[in-house]
């Protein structure tokens, strides 16, 4: 006879996502299991070896301070870290960081295994109970059944999954594992919509086999900063491991173009759509035939392997084309691949059914975060397993789910994106598609979020006041600054030429001096003789302030412009074939999207200005949003 369980909430999946859910389900006092194929594949990297990156390292400052786990776990494993963008704005700094990949599965498990309410199981998960448009818990493939309110999904690239390189298909999951092959039909037989999407991975070599005096050595930044609020700089000081720049070249172009009808992506032997902006190798040499060479970043895969990956050369090409083809690369002459190449083929949700809280639209109880809807990259995952975990909790405490707008967060445009825009293709983060980047710096995500996750539950009482007071000694310095005059002396001029800044005439303010380009807040130490002591983030934060002041007020007055329309709200049950004069395919697309505010329905592809102008006038005209 099988089994039968209770529980709060059932997460299946145990990867980026999946561990981030199930955290915050349990951390709020929720009684949770997560499910996985293999708990050794608990927060596994089946890709790139590393967390963070242009745009991504805000998410995981953002999922940080929140009171998530994924900064504190880079912290504990990284190798390698670099700040990137240093020469441009503050608002596109970035912590990207390489990690040994085993510590980090390992460091996760250990947190998850040692948090109250939280019980991992190896099942895979082949069916979800629903009754009357509500959750009523999972089954899995040896018939148990775990009765519960909620579930989320954060099944990654699992479900259906297959990879391909050549004419080799094999029915597994990332890395050779168990796929996940009995699910999709149980949330088709819920009227789930599903998309196949492709994603894919690089060979990896033996680091013994490479000769990295052909390559440009990529070192670590000489001081790290951690990526987690709470981690002790002084902790991440340590010596780092080295990562090596190489290129492709015309030999290495001419084996792929000679071998493209073996390739299963240009064959038709893949059907899913794969990522736009991380193409395979093959991709990239059709699509940009002008380039003669592509970079390729030999990335060590961790401290205790010699195995490293080499960055920007994914493919699912013949195994004998790879080895061809990386043994054109410059200091890669010898070497001896470990893993091959493989692209991977998967089922995930069509994002548009899910409302902002990530809990679908027509099941009660049912969200769905990560990979799982259509989005690429662990730190996209991790963002949206936060949220879904948090808001699973919420559902059965039956208090307001959070949701972070565009103006909050890069969690918030992330989310935004995926059910409000159509996604023909895995979705990643970019600084691009924050319009409020200014605003939403990964340096400030602590200012910006960690009261959300204290009020939610997530963030201890001392973490708060740590909070507050670093947000009292910014504004207590700021005021300081702008209240600190200097006048047109001798010593003061001498200092402004030997910083090649234009004299002053009269008395001027430090914090007016700290706005020219060619000074900051480092700088002006010495003539700012009543200076106190401040930690290092907190003259960060003045320092930006002061300086972007001008176009952080401006920034914040298109905020208030925004949130006008977010605060429009529109009724869940509305029916938009009603509303006179809305064009057609803004009846279909609305009445498709079921937007929660005007704001939302606004960035819908195809309901256009017009169509937002008779929208406002029908719910006004019918006591809405007055």
């Amino acid at each position: 006879m099988a089994i039968q369980e209770f529980c709060d909430v059932a997460v299946i999946g145990a990867g980026h996502a999946g561990c981030e859910a199930a955290l915050a389900a349990a951390r709020l006092g929720m009684r949770t299991v997560i499910f996985t194929v293999s708990v050794d594949s608990i927060a596994l990297m089946p890709c790139n070896p590393n967390i963070g990156g242009s745009s991504k390292g805000h998410l995981v400052r953002e999922v940080d301070a929140l009171g998530g786990e994924m900064g504190k776990n880079i912290d504990k494993a990284f190798i390698q870290s670099k700040m990137l963008n240093r020469s441009k704005g503050p608002a596109v700094h970035s912590l990207r960081a390489q990690a040994d990949k085993q510590r980090y599965t390992g460091e996760m498990r250990r947190v998850l295994e040692n948090t109250p309410n939280l019980t991992i199981k190896q099942a895979e998960v082949a069916r979800i109970l629903a009754e009357d448009g509500k959750i009523q818990g999972v089954v899995t493939c040896s018939g148990a059944e775990y009765r519960c309110p909620a579930v989320i999904l954060c099944t990654g690239t699992y479900l259906q999954s297959r990879c391909l390189y050549g004419d080799v298909i094999q029915p597994t999951g990332p890395n050779g594992l168990q796929a996940a092959n009995h699910l999709s039909e149980s949330l088709r037989e819920l009227g789930i919509d599903l998309l196949r999407f492709k994603t894919g991975t690089p060979a990896r070599i033996d680091g013994r086999t490479v000769d990295f005096s052909k390559m440009e050595e990529q070192k670590g930044d000489p001081v790290v900063v951690p990526f987690s609020f709470t981690t002790d700089p002084a902790s991440v000081q340590k010596e780092q491991v080295s990562c090596w720049l190489t290129y492709t070249n015309q030999r290495t172009h001419d084996i792929i173009r000679g071998s493209l009808d073996r390739s299963p992506l240009f064959s038709g032997v893949i059907q899913g759509t794969g990522p736009r902006y991380c193409p395979s190798i093959e991709d990239k040499v059709v699509r940009f035939a002008d380039k003669d060479r592509h970079q390729l970043f030999i990335e060590p895969e961790g401290n205790y392997t010699n195995e490293l990956y080499i960055g920007g050369m994914s493919s699912s090409l013949p195994e004998d084309v790879q080895v061809e083809m990386i043994h054109t690369v410059p200091g890669l002459e010898q070497a001896e691949v470990v893993r091959n190449a493989y692209a991977i083929e998967y089922d995930c949700v069509n994002p548009i059914q899910l409302q902002l809280s990530l809990e679908f639209k027509d099941i009660s109880g049912l969200f769905s975060a990560g990979q799982a809807n259509g989005s690429s990259g662990y730190e996209e995952a991790a963002a949206q397993g936060i949220i879904a975990g948090i808001n699973a909790a919420r559902k059965i405490q039956e208090k307001e789910p959070v949701i972070l707008d565009r103006s909050q967060a890069y969690i918030g445009v992330l989310i935004d994106d995926l059910v409000t825009k159509e996604n023909h293709e895995p979705y990643r983060m970019m600084t691009s598609r924050a319009e409020y980047r200014l605003l939403l710096r990964q340096d400030n995500a602590d200012l910006r979020l960690t009261e959300i996750g204290y009020q939610v539950g997530l963030i201890p009482e001392d973490r708060y006041q740590r909070l507050l007071e670093k947000r009292e000694a910014i504004d207590r310095e700021i005021r300081r600054l702008q209240g600190t005059n200097v006048g047109a002396s001798a010593p003061v001029q001498e200092f402004l030429q030997r910083h090649q800044s234009s004299p002053i005439k009269s008395g001027v303010s430090l914090a007016e001096l700290i706005k020219r380009p060619e000074l900051d807040y480092d700088s002006l130490a010495e003539l700012d003789e009543g200076r106190p002591e401040l930690p290092a983030a907190v003259c960060e934060q003045v320092n930006i302030h002061l300086k972007y002041e001008g176009y952080i007020l401006r920034q914040q007055q298109q905020v208030e412009q925004f949130k006008k329309l977010e605060r429009k709200r529109i009724p869940p049950e509305l029916d938009y074939g009603q509303v006179g004069n809305l064009r057609k395919e803004a009846v279909q697309k609305l009445a498709a999207y079921r937007p929660a505010s005007i704001g939302q329905a606004s960035r819908i592809s195809g309901v256009s200005p017009a169509d937002i102008s008779v929208l406002l006038v029908y719910l006004e005209q019918r006591g809405h949003n007055k």
